[in-house]
Formats: structure tokens, C-alpha cells, sequence
């Protein structure tokens, strides 16, 4: 059999054990195991990198436990704001949207974006706009609403204060997904999906869909899918810059995604971490936080599906 690899992750932050019922991680675990299934699938029978990114980050959009399509965070006026972006490392072909409300799995939006539009990146209405156009069918709020994110919404309602994604510790970080994959054909790719942080306002974009900040795809060098502290990973340029330390450095995989998540970033004051798949087919997951859900699956290996730094 041909290799093939794949990677995903539900966000990073302080994922303390304490705060983690057996319930909890038991629901994590088996939807990373799901999500992490429908990518492998795809790979196991010759499917494209494209395809199994897309693939994985749509279950997970589709499960109110992460910070994504169903499982959105609330903003300042109470509505569900998603981003989400696609890159094809085989020929740096790239979609993103920003700012849509309604549709239920914004990865196939961005995927439309890349494979149906001259444009890369599209935004509010106009991005509501090519989704119509494409013949999508927006969710009620209700689709969205979940109890966790509303109770955390109304606990800073009104106020000048933000919460990055969905844990009731308001150090917490996570919920933001991604995969990234390399197929049987030795292509790449990445997809990432987020709802961005609870309260957020003034149309606020995060690092996710931003291609070459949260998410990035090059045959030859990696493909990488971000989650954590959004202004800092934007700032950081951080996906596409495990790229060039490969690229210009000589620098491996691991090597380059270290550096970034370890020192670069965190010297800036972000915190979070990240997925790569190089051409080979090595992963990577570092994340300088408590926790990062997480799990991985390679040919002919058993997948691993992990939370915890140990």
C-alpha cells in the first residue's frame, strides 16, 4: 500500500486535567476519532489530500463540541460569525471565507471559493452572496445555539471583554479545527474552520482563514493548520512561516515547527500551536499551551488521538 498521512485537531489552550470530566474527554476522543476516520477513508482508498482535509474538518463542524459550523462561539450581538479557509499544496490553489452566518459547514464554502471563483478570499455579504449563488441553504440560529457557548456569552454580554473560544476557564484557547493530510499521490493540503472568540465585535478576523497566517499548503515544503491566540498568529504569519524556515533555512519539519511555536510566536506573546504533514509524511503537533486536542493516523499504523502534553 501506498503512504498516506493525516492530522487534525480541535484547538489548543489550557486543558487541564482537573477540569476535564471522564464524560468530557470520552466525547472528545471519540469525535477526534470520527472526524480523523472519515479523512482516513478517503486516503485509504486513493482520494486526494483536498478531499480528506475537507472531509475531517466537515465532521467536525458538525459537532457541537468544537468551536466550529454547529459548535460556533457567540458574538457581541448574540449571532455566529465563521471563518474558514482550504489550500491545495500541489498547486498553491487557495479558498477562505470570513464573516458568514447561516451555512453549516463553511469548509465546503471555502472549498468553492478555491475550485469555483477566480478569488481567494471572500467576506460578509459578498461571501453570502457566492454561497447563494452556489445554491447553499443557511441554518436558523437555533441550528447553532448551543447552552455552554450561550452561558459563556452571557457571562461577558455587555462588556468590553472577549473570550477566545469555549472553555468556561477564561484562560482557555481551544475549539478552533483543522487537518492537514498527504495522500497516495504525495500531494498536500490544509483546511481550518473556526468560530472565532465569544463577544467578539466589529466584524473581528482571526487567524484561520487568513491564507499563510492560520493556514497554509506548498508541495514543497508542508501544510499546517493553526489554533490559538488569533492576532498573534496573524502577526506571526505563522503557517506559512514553518514553510520558509524549510524552504530557506533547510530546516525539517519538526525543527521548523518548533521554532515557531516554541520560541517565535510565544516572543510576540501568542499562545496555541499547530498540525504540519511534510511530502514524506512526517507530523508534527507542537502547541505551548496546557493541552491540544489532537490525533493523527498514518498507512499500515494505529491512529493516536491525545489532549494532553503527555
Amino acid at each position: 500500500m501506498k503512504n498516506y498521512t493525516i492530522a487534525i485537531h480541535g484547538g489548543a489552550g489550557t486543558l487541564l486535567k482537573q477540569h476535564m470530566t471522564t464524560e468530557k474527554e470520552t466525547a472528545y476522543k471519540q469525535a477526534l476519532s470520527i472526524a480523523l476516520d472519515q479523512g482516513t477513508a478517503i486516503l485509504e482508498n486513493g482520494g486526494t489530500a483536498v478531499d480528506a482535509v475537507a472531509a475531517a474538518v466537515r465532521n467536525m463542524e458538525d459537532s457541537p463540541l468544537f468551536n466550529a459550523g454547529k459548535g460556533s462561539v457567540f458574538t457581541a450581538q448574540g449571532t455566529h460569525e465563521m471563518d474558514a479557509a482550504i489550500m491545495d499544496g500541489k498547486d498553491l490553489n487557495a479558498g477562505a471565507v470570513s464573516l458568514i452566518t447561516g451555512i453549516k459547514n463553511p469548509i465546503d464554502l471555502a472549498r468553492d471559493v478555491m475550485e469555483h471563483s477566480e478569488h481567494v478570499f471572500l467576506a460578509g455579504d459578498g461571501a453570502m452572496e457566492f454561497a447563494n449563488s452556489r445554491g447553499y441553504q443557511t441554518e436558523k440560529p437555533e441550528y447553532f445555539f448551543d447552552q455552554l457557548r450561550y452561558d459563556q456569552w452571557q457571562e461577558i454580554k455587555d462588556s468590553e471583554r472577549f473570550q477566545l473560544d469555549h472553555s468556561v476557564n477564561k484562560d482557555s484557547k481551544f475549539g478552533t479545527v483543522g487537518a492537514v493530510a498527504m495522500d497516495q499521490q504525495g500531494n498536500i493540503a490544509a483546511a481550518t474552520s473556526t468560530g472565532g472568540m465569544t463577544n467578539k465585535k466589529w466584524g473581528r478576523i482571526g487567524d484561520s482563514p487568513m491564507i499563510g497566517a492560520g493556514n497554509y499548503a506548498n508541495n514543497h515544503t508542508c501544510a499546517v493548520s493553526c489554533t490559538g491566540s488569533g492576532e498573534f498568529f496573524i502577526r506571526g504569519v505563522v503557517a506559512y512561516e514553518v514553510s520558509a524556515l524549510m524552504e530557506f533555512k533547510g530546516l525539517s519539519l519538526e525543527q521548523a515547527a518548533h521554532e515557531v511555536i516554541q520560541n517565535r510566536v510565544k516572543k510576540i506573546g501568542g499562545d496555541g500551536g499547530l498540525i504540519a504533514v511534510d511530502v514524506q509524511g512526517n507530523i508534527t503537533m507542537p502547541f505551548n499551551t496546557a493541552g491540544m486536542y489532537r490525533a493523527f493516523a498514518k498507512a499500515n499504523s494505529p491512529k493516536t488521538i491525545a489532549i494532553y502534553k503527555d
